[in-house]
């Protein structure tokens, strides 16, 4: 494939309700030729709405969907040049891999021997050359996602919408398809819009990602801009595994530079709004000391321990109501029971409003 995909996507003030639900508010987005973009959040954020009125698989109720330089947002789904990968695959089980390639073509009256260049060139780029003759019942479940989207390849489309094509893969194959499609993507110069609840298909595959809660947009930003200053509150905890740790308690104001918990305090670097504050700190931003060190900023208690192989997370406890992750090393010499300080990086910590979560 010779990277010729790659129209801008535009959607302007893009809204769809449901009766007196509003599934998407007022969406302004924009995805440039070529890129990558996930749009990520929990189950019936509308992500997948979203999708559905780029495809025209659904109708907007106010706004526009731009395509190259074409307001798409009454045309009709085969008319926008847009290939969809969907969770399912969707095949025929009753023809080869090559009669489902070459099938939607056919449909689009293409002379055959274009269809049979067509059909092979894709298939090279997934390497399913040695699949064309075998039936979807034949075929494992990563490869028969590889066929839809390849399905989806051979027609050349402008844009491609990819609506959680890896959930139905095991882990290591999600993996895989993860790799596949980064790859995929970077050969083809392709625009492509991604769906997904997985933060971690978001993290790496998108160039930027847009986080989107009960239909309104969170955040649209790139994937490490979004975990190291999430905009507000809740994309700090849905964004990154383990969940960020939060406290809340109260700032004393620019003069004072401190935060105030029941469980601990912390001077701050930077002046900040006095009120009431929720701070957050990732597992990997606090380091362990030993619970005498005078650079601790509080002592706790180790809950449990959680081995991962590569690394050791560390649950600890202090009342009345704090409970946080750490990230360690795997063989970090800790035991469940003791106790042990904690060591903020006062510069990776994250201040929230408790009341509106905005940033501060």
């Amino acid at each position: 494939m010779n990277g010729t995909f790659g129209a801008p996507v535009q959607l302007v003030g893009l809204t769809k309700r449901f009766g007196d639900v509003t599934a998407v508010a007022p969406l302004d987005l924009a995805v440039e030729p070529g890129e990558l973009v996930v749009l990520v959040g929990p189950s019936g954020c509308g992500k997948t709405t979203v999708l559905r009125m780029i495809a025209g698989l659904e109708e907007p109720t106010a706004g526009q969907v731009w395509i190259g330089e074409r307001d798409v947002s009454a045309v009709e789904p085969a008319q926008r040049d847009i290939a969809m990968v969907f969770q399912s695959y969707a095949l025929y089980p009753h023809m080869t891999v090559r009669e489902n390639l070459a099938f939607g073509l056919r449909m689009r009256r293409i002379p055959g021997a274009e269809v049979g260049r067509l059909v092979a060139r894709a298939a090279q780029v997934l390497g399913l050359d040695g699949l064309l003759d075998r039936k979807p019942g034949q075929l494992s479940g990563g490869q028969r996602q590889r066929v839809a989207l390849v399905r989806a390849i051979v027609r050349e489309p402008r844009v491609f919408l990819f609506d959680e094509p890896l959930s139905n893969l095991d882990a290591q194959l999600r993996a895989e398809m993860r790799h596949e499609l980064a790859d995929l993507h970077r050969r083809l110069a392709a625009t492509m819009v991604f769906v997904t609840h997985d933060q971690v298909e978001a993290m790496t595959l998108g160039g930027r990602i847009a986080v989107l809660r009960d239909g309104v947009l969170q955040q649209y930003a790139a994937p490490l801009e979004v975990y190291r200053r999430p905009a507000n509150l809740f994309v700090a905890r849905f964004v990154g595994t383990p969940e960020i740790n939060t406290a809340d308690g109260r700032a004393g104001g620019p003069a004072d530079r401190g935060f105030r918990c029941e469980a601990f305090s912390v001077p701050l670097a930077r002046g900040t709004p006095g009120g009431s504050v929720t701070l957050a700190v990732r597992p990997e931003d606090i380091a362990m000391v030993g619970p005498d060190d005078a650079l601790a900023d509080l002592v706790v208690a180790i809950d449990r321990l959680e081995p991962l192989g590569n690394e050791l997370l560390v649950h600890v406890s202090r009342e009345p109501n704090l409970r946080w992750v750490v990230r360690a090393r795997a063989d970090w010499p800790g035991r469940a029971g003791e106790r042990v300080g904690l060591r903020l990086d006062h510069a990776c910590v994250h201040l929230f409003d408790t009341v509106t979560g905005a940033r501060l």
